[in-house]
């Protein structure tokens, strides 16, 4: 067996041992790694080989190069695809804090249906007088709560799309930052017009809406931004929820507070920045 060639192409390396297969010589690939190998079983074929791969390297998109890997190209050619998969998606956009709130979440949900509405926000609700002050928690663990499917996956879908990048781009640290002084200050809000009964992470959604728009819009640099025509759409379905136009029971004050804070947390950081850099 004898090498003929390697190129760093394993794609063109396949085109060429496919077209040689209708020729009716095998050739084989071998991939190391840095190089694709070329070999040849038989020594008696090498000169056609060589004048072949001539040819080839002069026009490698030919069409009969094409035309023969549909021909002769089979799964067994050595050459490794990665396999689409949603998780490797989901999880190369997202860093460890955006993955452990999706996973809580998930995890909540399936106990509220297991063990009911009740049971579950006893522990986590929002606190409901002086005596749950000091289980610090409940400030925070209402953002875990959610009460229907449409509620959670359109919650997720959002955290995981901006809080992704954030954590991505700007630290995990920062994600965690807007993430709880949101939940915090959303939850308040709200509490002040529904008391403690309410759940939902689309408080830290809306937080980061704001705070994802208005860092694209002023300091496009840092790698973040939402489109304004998702942006407008974010606040048509505030207003939509605020005037109960959906027939749906929404979180509309934890909403408003979220957008807020978001936005004047994403001025207060671009406009750091920006004196910084002065």
């Amino acid at each position: 067996m004898v090498r003929v060639i390697a190129v760093s192409n394993p794609r063109l390396a396949q085109a060429f041992v496919d077209y040689m297969a209708t020729q009716g010589i095998k050739l084989e690939v071998h991939n190391t790694g840095e190089a694709a190998e070329i070999w040849l079983a038989d020594n008696a074929h090498l000169e056609q080989v060589q004048h072949e791969l001539h040819l080839f390297q002069r026009d490698p998109l030919n069409r009969r190069y094409q035309a023969a890997s549909w021909q002769a190209g089979n799964t067994e050619a050595g050459l490794h695809y990665q396999q689409f998969s949603y998780l490797h998606i989901i999880r190369s956009k997202a860093g460890p804090l955006t993955l452990t709130v999706i996973s809580l979440c998930i995890l909540v949900y399936i106990l509220m249906q297991l063990l009911g509405n009740d049971v579950v926000m006893y522990w986590l609700s929002w606190p409901q007088n002086s005596s749950q002050y000091s289980q610090l928690w409940r400030w925070f663990s209402h953002a875990f709560l959610h009460f229907s499917l449409l509620h959670i996956t359109f919650n997720l879908l959002w955290w995981w799309y901006l809080g992704g990048p954030v954590e991505k781009r700007l630290g995990t640290g920062k994600l965690f930052v807007i993430a709880v002084v949101s939940a915090f200050f959303s939850g308040w809000a709200q509490s002040l017009f529904s008391g403690a009964l309410f759940g939902g992470l689309s408080g830290v959604v809306y937080a980061l809406m704001g705070y994802v728009w208005l860092s694209g819009e002023r300091a496009p640099e840092r790698g973040i931004n939402l489109p304004r025509g998702l942006m407008v759409f974010s606040v048509l379905w505030l207003v939509a929820g605020y005037f109960d136009i959906l027939g749906m029971s929404i979180a509309n004050a934890a909403h408003i507070a979220g957008l807020i804070l978001g936005l004047l947390m994403a001025f207060w950081d671009t406009r750091q920045r920006a004196r910084n850099e002065q």
